[in-house]
């Protein structure tokens, strides 16, 4: 199998992903390669990919939607990726922010953080679909405010129900891994 090569906008998405992945693909090189932000990502993603020689290296980006336009996001992104002569680079937004991800799995943020009776909050309706939420983040300090971006991304990664599909953009992001995984496996 190639090695996979994650470009990410910040450390929080390797602290998650350095967990979540390889439960999901264990025997599957990874590398994270970690930008300051997400104009940092977009500013070098072109350079860093032509320079990355690992020869059969697949590469995912990885960005937060925040306030922009998803598809807008996912075009320019997509754009660098065919600059960079990587067209079958995968291109994955977390809507609107990674913290959605932890939101639509309370039960992993409960175990993960040690804050009890969350998991009881899941039925409300904002926690059915939080890519919907106008600032996940924010939301989760309310609920869990020992929640921290790096510390906390470690600490509920472990618990994550992978097959969760209350968040939209978790789920395409976990299909996307496992649909490209046996693409190439199917080419080994």
């Amino acid at each position: 199998m190639s090695e996979l090569v994650f470009f990410l906008e910040e450390p929080s998405a390797e602290a998650l992903l350095s967990i979540m992945v390889p439960k999901l693909l264990p025997d599957t090189p990874l590398r994270f390669v970690v930008f300051e932000g997400k104009q940092d990502l977009e500013k070098q993603m072109v350079r860093r990919m032509r320079g990355y020689l690992v020869p059969g290296a697949k590469f995912v980006v990885l960005r937060d939607q925040d306030a922009a336009d998803c598809h807008s996001v996912k075009r320019t992104l997509r754009k660098r990726c065919d600059e960079a002569g990587r067209p079958d680079a995968l291109v994955r937004i977390a809507c609107r922010e990674l913290e959605s991800w932890y939101l639509a799995d309370l039960a992993a943020v409960e175990k993960g953080l040690r804050v009890s009776r969350l998991a009881r909050l899941q039925a409300k309706a904002k926690f059915c679909a939080p890519d919907q939420l106008g600032s996940p983040a924010r939301e989760l300090r309310r609920i869990a405010p020992a929640y921290q971006k790096i510390g906390g991304s470690r600490a509920i990664a472990p618990h994550l129900d992978l097959d969760n599909r209350r968040s939209t953009s978790f789920a395409h992001f976990v299909s996307a891994i496992l649909k490209l995984h046996a693409d190439l496996s199917r080419r080994s």
